[in-house]
């Protein structure tokens, strides 16, 4: 009896003998390849430093490059108050300003006489009575060439840009029905000084069932 208790208090302590063995051999270092790990582990450990270093510097630059950047902006002045703004003159509009030029061209005279288009403001008045001393030279083309060339100057002044010209002769019930000779070199100065001509009318009164004229039956004799 008492072997076989003996038997039995030895199995134990043989299963606590292997246990502590397993233990002793997990705690051994193990041999081989698996020793070099911790320096694997060191070598990686300097490529991420070295890595986060870069990106580091690349964050770095930019920044210090827009600081740079912004040193060398020159710094924005401050808006002056409104009391110490200088005023500045209105300008003009350039818009073309159109006028009407009424000419009346006779035997004895050129008038020429520009207005607005409404025809109620006037703007100037020149004739060739004005240009020239002696009476017979009134109606000469040289006179309303001289006068259209003044008229002209000071509706530029004006600020006048264009005409409409209307052309009118004498007419009416015994008046000659074509403009005289100062008409058509007046409208060839007002071309050549820079203005520009829109429309030109003949606006000469023409009688329609009028009165009978002058110069009886045969009419008149020469």
């Amino acid at each position: 009896m008492l072997e076989k208790e003996e038997t039995k208090q030895k199995k134990p302590r043989k299963k606590q003998d292997k246990e502590a063995e397993s233990k002793a051999e997990a705690e051994k270092p193990k041999s081989g390849k698996k020793e070099e790990l911790p320096e694997q582990e060191n070598v990686a450990e300097a490529a991420e430093s070295k890595h986060k270093k870069k990106e580091k510097a690349k964050t770095e630059e930019p920044s210090k490059t827009e600081e740079a950047k912004v040193e060398d902006k020159p710094a924005e002045a401050l808006p002056a108050p409104p009391e110490a703004r200088p005023t500045e003159e209105p300008r003009r509009r350039d818009k073309e300003l159109w006028g009407v030029l009424h000419i009346y061209s006779s035997k004895n005279n050129t008038i020429l006489h520009v207005t607005d288009l409404t025809g109620c403001e006037t703007l100037s008045v020149k004739s060739g009575g004005m240009m020239v001393k002696a009476q017979r030279e009134e109606a000469s083309p040289y006179a309303a060439m001289q006068a259209a060339l003044r008229i002209a100057e000071e509706i530029k002044d004006k600020g006048i840009t264009g005409l409409h010209i209307k052309v009118r002769a004498p007419g009416g019930h015994n008046g000659p029905r074509y403009p005289g000779k100062g008409a058509q070199s007046a409208i060839r100065a007002i071309s050549r000084s820079g203005l520009v001509i829109g429309r030109i009318e003949d606006v000469t009164p023409m009688p329609y069932g009028g009165c009978r004229p002058k110069g009886g039956k045969r009419g008149r004799r020469v």
